[in-house]
């Protein structure tokens, strides 16, 4: 509700959602059953007594007949049924909705003290606090006595937090091999809405309700049944899909013909531009990031990204494009003098449509022109992106002039006319994809959910890399060296876990994570500070080393003079809060202590005050940043509360977005020589324990508070002091926190549950059961690591 302006905005928004949808329908028919169309393109003569200028209800069919055409039209009367059974269903849900929409309503106005008037400029932050604090009041949640930032984090992006993870892990079939494009990335609404349907709150889920995991799932005795249940269920959804397709697809065709021809032929150059593919949100987007975090975030980024990619225009299509333009925009000239001398000329037929055709093609030549003033700088513009983006293959920098890599980016930034076919394609290719791909790994996604699903006092079941723990998921090769214990399997890829929990860290500086945490958070930053300060004093402000993280960060903190160098002058969100009066490159790093960051903060705000009002461009600048006005708290006055949030938000944004790009420089120095275990260089999933090699096998890897764990007996497996030691210091860890985790201990009866290396993917087993057998070898984790990327396993569809 606070991201939607409040009950009214939403009341309308579905009011209208159901409108839209019997217009389009009843709009479509009409069009199609109830319009003469020779009388409207003047090929049929009508008789008039009183005058002979035809009128448009003169094209209009009477209604018998028309009814009678439509009632003879099985096919309509099919799509009639079609439509209004789904115009019902969303009926019912808006009703359940409004009701939902209500009692947040009551929510907001009654426990946060806040009215509907006041909520579009109150921040996020604000608002949250503002639940911390009723919790200790008046204990709306009953399972624990304080609420962290991270609870109410868990319950608003429990099934989100899982995707990310699925696409991290690159357990979702949304990347393909095909014989002649190549890579592809296919990731659409329809395809996101099927494995919504199938994981989270469809018939037959895996959830039960909205917060708790089915307890069958949290077993692994009948792994197998459950994954052949779980097949059997794609399948007949994928079915479903295959049968609705002719709706579905007259439905996307005809909403993306009303939706986007008028904007096409206001604005032809729209198809051209550029947007971040739903693929791109969902792997740049990190763990516990609010959809108005992520949007804000990859906004401030599209200006860098659009010039990055209009660097590689075809030198042979310019000068196709511009002769073309040249052409057509002679005829165009003509035609537009001849209608400027007589009007008349535009009762000749199809001279307003030539026109219109002649405008087009000249917008969309001009969109292959590139700017005359424009500098091939990539590897420079690359960095900005990254800035903000925070996540890019290692094998990007240093390369960002070859058009491999605009090609793998564009599947993050893609054309909006190419998002458009794919929407309107998804209905085609979505059950393709359900029967012949994501069926076959329903036991990876079984054993994904069970190992990777922990219990959240206060926030029901969510996803452990959720959790953002160093120790169970982080990756040696990102700053985690000698602190994490997780396997290959257990990792997160591409920094996931680090650069989340700065991320979340940073935005939410009065969070209190665990002691490990905290270390890591705060050796982070005393580097990065230490490492920053002492390169400002001896780093020339024009040099930008490639082996040196320090004199990036020079670059980011000597001053605005320094950040045009590296391009960073015309992306306005890096450089406004130095504009501020942040100059000092020790406050652009402020500690995440609760007391000295609201102490650091105050003289911070107070001193971009003071230089907002002697700097006219401040305002305009941080407009143009992208920067949601609604992010921090209010102050005396509606206008001085969208300042201060604007110049926290900043301040967090530069202060993240300068970790991000040292973590990367150390993570590119450290891992030189070493094979990349990306996402493009990854053609399957981590496979389970069942490619693990003996000699991980046998380890015995404490766990965190933050993992599932139970607490065998002694005969069951052996224990050592230093595991057991490290176990119970996880469970004293939990509950200082107020946050602990319980571990599944599986069903009361049929013999203990323990943690079994032998259970594919470290499951959980029944002592009393044997471990199930394998169907057959599988190569080990460690040689697929081995093996160079251009002789990986790739298939011919499904990746």
């Amino acid at each position: 509700m606070h991201q939607k302006n409040g009950f009214t905005c939403m009341l309308l928004g579905e009011i209208f959602e159901l409108v839209q949808l019997l217009f389009v329908v009843g709009f479509t028919v009409f069009l199609a059953n109830c319009v003469d169309y020779d009388i409207l393109f003047a090929n049929k003569f009508v008789n008039h007594t009183d005058s002979s200028k035809v009128t448009l209800p003169d094209a209009f069919i009477p209604v018998d007949v028309c009814n009678t055409r439509i009632r003879d039209n099985a096919f309509v009367v099919f799509l009639l049924i079609i439509s209004g059974v789904f115009w019902l269903h969303r009926l019912v849900k808006f009703i359940y909705n409004v009701c939902c929409y209500w009692e947040i309503r009551s929510f907001y106005i009654n426990a946060l003290k806040m009215t509907m008037s006041e909520l579009p400029y109150a921040s996020w932050q604000e608002v949250q606090a503002r639940i911390v604090e009723i919790q200790k009041e008046h204990q709306i949640c009953i399972h624990k006595k304080e609420l962290t930032e991270l609870d109410i984090y868990h319950r608003i992006l429990r099934f989100k937090n899982y995707m990310v993870a699925m696409v991290n892990k690159s357990l979702l079939p949304v990347r393909f091999q095909l014989p002649i494009l190549g890579d592809c990335v296919f990731y659409t609404r329809g395809l996101k809405y099927n494995f919504e349907l199938i994981f989270f709150w469809g018939p037959g889920s895996l959830f039960e309700n909205e917060w708790s995991l089915k307890a069958e799932y949290k077993r692994g005795g009948n792994r197998h049944e459950l994954a052949d249940r779980l097949a059997s269920r794609i399948l007949w959804i994928g079915i479903a899909n295959l049968l609705l397709c002719p709706v579905i697809l007259v439905w996307q065709i005809l909403y993306a013909f009303f939706s986007y021809t008028e904007v096409i032929k206001r604005e032809p150059g729209s198809l051209g531009a550029r947007c971040w593919s739903l693929y791109g949100r969902c792997y740049l987007r990190h763990f516990n990031e609010l959809d108005h975090e992520l949007m804000s975030r990859l906004s401030k980024g599209y200006k860098a990204a659009s010039k990055y990619m209009n660097c590689f225009l075809s030198p042979l299509l310019t000068v196709v494009a511009k002769n073309v333009a040249f052409f057509a925009g002679s005829l165009l000239a003509v035609l537009i003098a001849l209608t400027i001398y007589d009007e008349d000329v535009l009762t000749v037929e199809h001279v307003l449509t030539s026109i219109t055709l002649l405008g087009v093609c000249v917008t969309v030549c001009r969109s292959f022109i590139p700017d005359k003033h424009m500098v091939f700088c990539p590897e420079q513009l690359l960095r900005v992106i990254l800035a903000h983006i925070h996540y890019m293959p290692d094998h990007w920098q240093g390369n960002a002039h070859r058009y491999e890599t605009r090609d793998q980016f564009s599947q993050l930034f893609q054309y909006k006319a190419v998002f458009i076919l794919e929407e309107l394609l998804s209905p085609v290719v979505t059950p393709i994809i359900l029967i012949f791909c994501l069926r076959r790994k329903s036991l990876e996604i079984i054993d994904f959910f069970r190992n990777f699903t922990v219990e959240v006092v206060g926030a029901g079941d969510t996803c452990s890399f959720a959790q953002m723990d160093i120790r169970q998921h982080g990756h040696p090769a990102w700053m985690s060296e000698g602190k994490t214990e997780a396997s290959i399997y257990q990792q997160a890829e591409d920094g996931k876990t680090e650069l989340s929990l700065m991320h979340f860290a940073i935005t939410n500086p009065q969070w209190q994570p665990s002691q490990e945490t905290t270390h890591f958070i705060s050796q982070l930053k005393e580097r990065v500070h230490r490492e920053a300060t002492g390169a400002a004093t001896d780093t020339h402000p024009h040099s930008l080393s490639e082996s040196e993280p320090r004199s990036l960060i020079a670059n980011f903190l000597v001053g605005p003079s320094t950040l045009a160098s590296v391009h960073f002058g015309r992306d306005i969100s890096l450089v406004n809060h130095a504009a501020a009066g942040l100059s000092d490159g020790a406050s652009a790093l402020r500690s995440l202590s609760p007391v000295s960051t609201s102490l650091h903060l105050k003289g911070s705000l107070s001193a971009a005050h003071r230089a907002a009002s002697h700097t006219p461009g401040m305002s305009k600048a941080m407009a143009d940043s992208g920067t949601d006005a609604r992010t921090v708290s209010s102050g005396s006055s509606a206008w001085e509360g969208q300042l201060t949030s604007l110049v926290l938000s900043e301040y967090a944004s530069t202060e993240m977005s300068i970790h991000a790009v040292y973590i990367h420089e150390l993570h590119k120095q450290q891992s030189r020589g070493e094979l990349p275990r990306h996402t493009w260089h990854r053609q399957e999933s981590d496979e389970s324990s069942d490619s693990i090699p003996d000699e991980v096998r046998s380890r015995n890897f404490p766990r965190s508070h933050t993992f599932p764990t139970t607490a065998p007996s002694p005969s069951a497996i052996p224990t050592s002091a230093s595991v057991t030691s490290s176990t119970i210091a996880g469970q004293e860890g939990a509950s200082s926190q107020g946050s602990s985790q319980r571990g599944y201990s599986g069903p009361s009866t049929g013999g203990k549950v323990v943690r079994s290396a032998h259970v594919p993917m470290g499951g959980w087993a029944e002592e009393s059961q044997p471990a199930p057998q394998q169907h057959g070898p599988l190569p080990e984790e460690s040689s697929e690591d081995e093996m160079p990327p251009h002789i990986h396993k790739v298939n011919a569809l499904c990746a």
